[in-house]
């Protein structure tokens, strides 16, 4: 895994910036770095260098091809590299080490970069300079997996993998984009299409950008080479037609091989375990596949209701592995907040970037490379809002719609607090306790006032709240993608998700969780063969009887015993709303005091100040929008007050 940075056309960046901007690169690539310019167009690549596969010089970047017209500047893996070498081997190309960059790149040369597209599987974004046609190509995973920004500056592209290298190398402060603020606070993340700093996007993901310099002066369009969407069309066209036995076992294979494909390294392998379905799954496989104990790694709380490090003890413990637990006090969050704007780049407000940044620099203690379970609720229907939003519009949509809205008055009526004590009684059966119960009964308010189903995902994945909180803006309209048309709730929540949430927000906090610790995670569950079977597999293969990814869930039945594969949904979730009403008050009082906000000119004072206040009181569950605010908050004191 590495960091790329580099700038086409106009006026090339000085010394100083260009050594600022590789800086900002070194934890994404701190064993090595490069540059190179080209003598006949201005155009100029750096890279920094996380050694993984072929450690010598021979997998050292920027990489000139063998004929000499190629040069690629690459962050990423590329998982069936053998493949491609099997075919440039039989095309009597002799490669001179064995890095996946170089298999990548003597793949463009030897067959285009059109079909070397197609034919990867991997996450990576990568630069690739063409001179003979003089072009410049950007390019990003299918999924989403690795970032790359871009921007025109002064006749010049510029492009970074993360934004504060594509400021250095500028030494523009830039302007804040309103609009954009405006949708993070909806959803605690900056969409993919869009960037926090005006002018500046990001590649989504499966798109190429190839420019010349004559087009400099115009934006340039990016295309797509691959539409998940019409992967999900084909696939559900086509359904699978087996029984549960065939089922399961060829999803057992996927993964399987999805699994080895990604544990292929030449530094040490490990694996972050919570103890969920996903994690203890994947661990399963590899360590099967393993002669010797694979290196785990998980993190507990102080607080018992959140803490579920003792699931991921004993699935390490019946598999046979070497297990590490991180245990996070409120003391180690504090130590972690200061650095999370300067990780980031962009406002983010997904509260459980504090223990993935443990945990990775835990993990990069003992490995280099790491197995994560990521993407397999978006490919297998995880989420508990799929079901019960699924389940709510089936019956809600025969309602009358004056009979609904009385029924939404009624929920919203009653504050959250009560709902949480009441929801939490001890007398209950355990399986109707929930955590956070105030905040998912009025979410199931905004489901029933869904008029379709664009307004019933809005309503399950809006973070807290609707109030604007922009000054003199109304909350934009979200930039959901345009899919088409699914009648299954929960199959268009899934293909939403996985445009949308997948990379804006699950990807993006692991990339820079793990980067910041040097260390490269990889996610099985994001394997393309895998997603295409698993989106031909009719809705009752995933969610079924009341479970949620019912056939991972018998997958890892085959590997471990009921009493440790019938777990609840484990991950990293924090206690947000303790620290924040505890610890952290005085902190977040400081950021939220009125005399800054109004300072700054950017929030609504008053809505800010009765969200604290009615948060502090217990009257209102929004402590994931709270923490949004305090993250745009230290964001702004990092990038914003101070030069580029």
């Amino acid at each position: 895994m590495c960091g790329i940075v580099g700038v086409f056309g106009g006026r090339l960046p000085s010394r100083a910036a260009s050594r600022r901007a590789l800086h900002r690169l070194e934890h994404r690539g701190p064993d090595g770095e490069g540059e190179w310019q080209d003598a006949s167009v201005p155009l100029w690549f750096g890279h920094r260098r996380l050694a993984v596969l072929d450690l010598s010089s021979q997998g050292a970047q920027p990489m000139h091809s063998q004929c000499g017209r190629y040069v690629l500047c690459f962050n990423g893996e590329i998982y069936n590299h053998h493949a491609l070498v099997a075919d440039l081997v039989g095309r009597g190309v002799a490669l001179r080490g064995h890095s996946d960059t170089e298999a990548l790149l003597e793949t463009i040369a030897a067959r285009g970069l059109e079909h070397t597209l197609a034919a990867s599987e991997g996450m990576f974004a990568f630069a690739l300079w063409d001179r003979v046609r003089q072009e410049l190509s950007l390019a990003r995973d299918r999924l989403g997996e690795k970032p790359l920004y871009y921007a025109c500056r002064g006749g010049s592209l510029v492009f970074a993998s993360q934004l504060s290298a594509l400021r250095a190398v500028t030494s523009d402060n830039g302007e804040l984009d309103s609009a954009a603020l405006g949708w993070y606070f909806q959803r605690g993340y900056v969409p993919e299409d869009a960037c926090i700093m005006r002018g500046v996007r990001k590649l989504r993901a499966a798109e190429v950008l190839s420019v010349s310099q004559p087009q400099l002066d115009a934006p340039p369009s990016p295309r797509a080479y691959f539409a998940l969407d019409e992967l999900v069309r084909r696939a559900r066209a086509q359904p699978f037609a087996g029984d549960d036995a065939s089922a399961i076992a060829h999803t057992e294979e996927l993964l399987s091989r999805a699994v080895l494909a990604r544990s292929v390294a030449d530094v040490p392998l490990g694996a972050l375990l919570s103890g969920g379905i996903d994690s203890s799954l994947l661990v399963a496989l590899l360590q099967r596949a393993l002669a010797r104990p694979l290196r785990t790694f998980s993190v507990g709380f102080e607080l018992a209701a959140y803490d579920e490090s003792s699931y991921a003890r004993e699935v390490a413990l019946h598999l046979g592995c070497e297990h590490t637990e991180l245990r996070v006090s409120v003391a180690q969050a504090r130590e972690v907040i200061p650095r999370l704007p300067a990780i980031y780049d962009e406002p983010f407000a997904d509260s459980s970037q504090i223990p993935g940044i443990l945990i990775a620099a835990e993990a990069r203690r003992h490995v280099t490379v790491a197995i994560s379970g990521d993407g397999g609720d978006e490919v297998f229907a995880g989420y508990l809002r799929y079901g019960s939003a699924q389940c709510a519009w089936r019956r809600l949509r025969r309602l009358p719609s004056a009979l609904r809205q009385l029924l939404v008055r009624g929920i919203q009526h009653v504050p959250p607090a009560w709902w949480d004590a009441a929801l939490s009684a001890r007398w209950l059966p355990s399986r109707w306790r929930l955590p956070s119960a105030g905040e998912r009964v009025h979410k199931l308010a905004r489901v029933a006032a869904a008029q379709d189903l664009r307004a019933l995902h809005r309503a399950v994945a809006l973070l807290g709240t609707d109030i604007p909180l922009v000054r003199r803006q109304a909350n934009p309209t979200w930039p959901t993608p345009a899919i088409g048309d699914i009648d299954d709730a929960s199959a268009w929540m899934m293909l939403v998700d996985s445009l949308d949430y997948l990379p804006g927000d699950i990807l993006t906090k692991i990339d820079r969780a793990s980067m910041a610790a040097s260390l490269e995670l990889r996610a099985p569950f994001l394997d393309s063969a895998l997603i295409a079977f698993a989106w031909s597999l009719p809705m009752h293969f995933k969610q079924r009887d009341g479970e949620n990814k019912w056939i991972l869930r018998r997958v890892l039945d085959r590997h471990l015993p009921p009493a440790l594969s019938a777990r609840p949904k484990a991950g990293f979730a924090v206690p947000l709303a303790q620290w924040l009403r505890g610890p952290l008050r005085e902190w977040a009082g400081d950021y939220l005091a009125p005399d800054r906000m109004r300072r700054e000119g950017l929030l609504e004072i008053e809505a800010v100040t009765r969200l604290w206040r009615d948060f502090l009181a217990g009257r209102e569950q929004r402590a994931h929008a709270v923490w949004a605010i305090l993250m745009f908050e230290t964001w702004y004191e990092r990038w914003l007050s101070a030069p580029a």
